[in-house]
């Protein structure tokens, strides 16, 4: 079992990164000393985002610029002209060494073709941190506390009894006819396997090569050796420093930030990079019926024959792959490297999907309608945005753009009655559970008895609401100074 830890910092107020207001983004923050993937997938799917160990979740009803969470299904995604075209070029590059004039990839920047420009999307500027430092605690031995009081707080399991073994004839009929679906079952799979082996593969193949439609797969694998250059994309864990914290990567990351984001070269030291794109809260983990790699935070660097050229940081998580960062050469950005890298991103999703089934989510970050240099990521085929109410998935289509052209906060889910199913309670606040010191972590309920004191009560509610009952109830909530 493994345990999050988290300090609350509370409201936020600062500038806005995407219409560059002073005192406008509103936010709530906290501090992850560190978080169970499971656990940050939770957060992401209630609107959260982290930037380090810094998380945050945007007010949307209050901020400058609403932020909604964006996915994409990648087994329903498919290739737009524009997507085609950005492959094409990068094919055509690699395969030839020559690059489209400046003036050719510009006038396919029209309105429905957005992400062809010669000035590709950039990712999301860097969130502003607040001026707080968290409490220094020893994370293992919180660690150790917090799993010897959950599981003295676990109440006794009821007994059940097993199907096979019904006390009573009525219970046993039941168990019989349960117990014909796994029959069904198997009669289907083998005629699944005999399917394939009359030659289901060689039909889809026909299909294919019917409709000419080439799948985002046949585009990236159009290699050869007699290329004139050669992109190879490598996986690195974020915690190996040797390779993300390279001398190649810190300048691609300088030269990145001053071109595109246009920020203060003395401010982009090795130390703000590994603040912002090294550090993570996340525990790798490697269950066995997840990924290869396992889950976690990494990244993915671009190596065009010897040169660095891009990096995306990426988190692995039991549901989605999510985009955390992505910055590239600008000298290369007549390759449209921002969208080519989601591209790249999505077909990662599909291959872990093939032995990961549950992982089949791509996570964008956030779209922010009222920025249209944000607008981007909306272009992205079978994409949903989050409700900020409700947390339930809804599919961005044309109507949806309407309707946050006329209001840029929307609810989203049209039904008035949906309700939040992960909401939080004040019926479920005994069980938050506190770390109120080196050797002490207790639920709220005995913190209230043994102290006599709830001051905190208000602070809590709202950490609680803002993460969700399940989040609320599993992460360890750092109660110290």
């Amino acid at each position: 079992m493994s345990v999050s830890i988290v300090k609350y910092y509370g409201s936020q107020l600062g500038k806005c990164g995407y219409c560059t207001g002073i005192h406008c983004s509103k936010s709530n923050g906290m501090h992850a000393y560190r978080l169970d993937c499971q656990d940050y997938q939770n957060l992401i799917d209630r609107g959260w985002r982290r930037c380090g160990n810094y998380c945050y979740k945007l007010k949307n009803k209050e901020t400058c610029c609403p932020c909604y969470t964006i996915k994409c299904d990648a087994l329903e995604f498919k290739l737009t002209k524009s997507n085609k075209r950005i492959l094409r070029r990068m094919n055509r590059f690699l395969r030839d060494g020559k690059r489209d004039p400046v003036e050719q990839v510009a006038r396919a920047g029209n309105e429905d073709d957005v992400t062809a420009s010669v000035d590709a999307p950039a990712s999301e500027p860097q969130p502003q941190m607040p001026d707080k430092s968290p409490a220094v605690i020893n994370v293992e031995q919180a660690v150790s506390l917090a799993k010897a009081q959950k599981s003295k707080a676990k109440p006794a399991r009821a007994a059940q009894v097993p199907l096979t073994q019904s006390p009573s004839q009525g219970s046993t009929k039941s168990a019989a006819v349960i117990s014909n679906k796994p029959c069904k079952k198997a009669k289907q799979m083998r005629l699944e396997r005999r399917q394939a082996k009359l030659g289901d593969t060689a039909q889809q193949s026909s299909q294919k090569a019917f409709t000419q439609e080439k799948s985002l797969t046949d585009f990236l694998s159009a290699t050869s050796e007699t290329n004139k250059h050669h992109l190879k994309i490598v996986l690195v864990d974020s915690s190996d420093t040797q390779h993300t914290c390279a001398e190649e990567v810190l300048a691609l990351y300088r030269k990145y930030q001053v071109i595109i984001h246009n920020d203060n070269p003395a401010r982009l030291t090795l130390a703000s990079m590994q603040r912002f794109l090294i550090k993570s809260p996340l525990k790798n983990e490697k269950p066995d019926d997840g990924p290869e790699m396992g889950y976690g935070s990494f990244h993915q660097q671009y190596w065009l024959d010897e040169k660095l050229i891009a990096v995306g940081v990426i988190d692995i998580l039991p549901g989605s792959v999510s985009s955390v960062y992505f910055f590239y050469d600008p000298d290369y950005s007549f390759l449209s490297l921002g969208t080519y890298g989601s591209l790249r991103e999505i077909d990662f999703v599909q291959t872990i999907a093939a032995t990961t089934p549950a992982l089949k989510y791509y996570y964008m970050g956030f779209y922010i309608h009222s920025c249209p240099k944000m607008r981007y990521k909306g272009k992205l085929s079978a994409s949903y945005l989050l409700c900020p109410e409700t947390y339930v998935w809804i599919l961005l289509t044309d109507v949806i753009r309407s309707k946050l052209d006329k209001n840029k906060y929307q609810r989203l889910n049209e039904d008035a009655a949906a309700r939040d199913v992960n909401e939080f309670l004040l019926e479920h606040l005994d069980e938050v559970l506190l770390l109120l010191d080196a050797t002490t972590c207790m639920q709220y309920k005995d913190y209230v008895q043994i102290t006599g004191t709830d001051s905190d009560r208000v602070e809590i509610i709202e950490y609680s609401e803002l993460v969700g009952k399940v989040c609320a109830h599993r992460m360890l909530y750092v109660n110290m100074a």
